[in-house]
């Protein structure tokens, strides 16, 4: 047994991170691994000092990685050790393990990290399954708490800048949503819309260079003073909206000038359901509208008249 040890400390552990394998038991579940911390020192969390005094020590049990479908559980022995530093208000401090433990955890960082993986990829319930599938069963809210607690990614400041509204609760809160246009992710979210705090976050990046915005009166204020050095554009989806809005309202006030084509003699008039008589599918504001009441024999479609173009037509 004590030649098999150092190639369980090998196989188990990194030569760097200061531990030593003691004793493995194997049951028919569980596989669970005895060892202790090998450092003559340890740094004070908070003043940074070291330390070789030890105050104590105690087991801290981590889950780790399955074996061969069995779960595995590292029996850890670390010590307290006590601040040399007389002016640290932390007065004892218990180690940790670079790479394989954090301060009140309860998985090995390896365990952690392939979590944290799974998450990322499946979320919530179907990463669940996954994890319970290779005998680390954890529960949905597990996975979500462990990708909230990853630190944001570092990101360069974006250069175009997108911003629009979104709804925190639909027709009462209203925050302002900001996007990097190139790399189409999401930079941050503001609280509300209005144009003082957008200004403020416009001016803490002042390599802004362009900003796409709603057409909002509050938004055009903030860009123009948040960066004034800016170009401000409007975004593609909402010219397309109001181009569709412009057009639909076009052709409505138009409908007068319309006249129906008369059926080709000899040829029977197909009865026409009443669903396909307007070109507005069903439930639309503008399909439920009275037909227009001048009479089809004084329509000015095309627009010529005796005295002009109709007042009501394109021409």
């Amino acid at each position: 047994m004590n030649e098999v040890l150092p190639q369980l400390d090998e196989l188990l552990f990194s030569s760097d991170v200061g531990v030593s394998v003691v004793l493995v038991h194997v049951t028919d579940t569980v596989v669970q691994v005895e060892a202790r911390t090998t450092t003559e020192r340890a740094a004070c969390p908070d003043c940074g000092c070291w330390s070789e005094r030890i105050h104590g020590s105690y087991l801290r049990f981590l889950r780790d990685l399955p074996a061969v479908g069995k779960l595995v559980v590292v029996s850890l022995r670390v010590r307290r050790f006590v601040c040399a530093q007389e002016s640290c208000s932390r007065r004892t401090f218990a180690e940790q393990v670079p790479g394989l433990t954090r301060r009140f955890g309860r998985r090995t960082e390896r365990l952690r990290s392939t979590l944290i993986s799974v998450g990322l990829a499946l979320a919530g319930r179907a990463g669940a399954r996954m994890a319970n599938a290779f005998e680390v069963p954890v529960s949905r809210n597990t996975l979500l708490r462990l990708i909230a607690s990853l630190p944001d990614p570092v990101t360069e400041p974006p250069r175009v800048v997108g911003v629009d509204e979104y709804a925190q609760r639909r027709g009462r809160i209203y925050g302002t949503v900001l996007v990097d246009v190139e790399t189409r992710r999401p930079v941050d979210l503001l609280p509300d819309r209005e144009a003082s705090t957008l200004a403020a976050w416009l001016a803490e990046r002042p390599g802004i260079e362009i900003v796409c915005r709603d057409r909002a009166v509050f938004f055009a204020e903030g860009a123009t003073r948040g960066a004034p050095q800016a170009l401000q554009v409007a975004d593609r989806w909402h010219l397309w909206h109001n181009l569709g809005e412009a057009a639909e309202k076009c052709v409505y006030r138009h409908r007068s000038c319309l006249r129906f084509t008369p059926a080709a003699p000899g040829q029977e008039q197909e009865e026409v359901e009443p669903a396909a008589s307007s070109p507005w599918p069903t439930g639309h504001r503008f399909a439920n509208a009275p037909a227009p009441s001048t009479p089809p024999s004084t329509r000015c479609w095309p627009p010529a008249t005796a005295n002009g173009p109709c007042p009501g037509s394109w021409g």
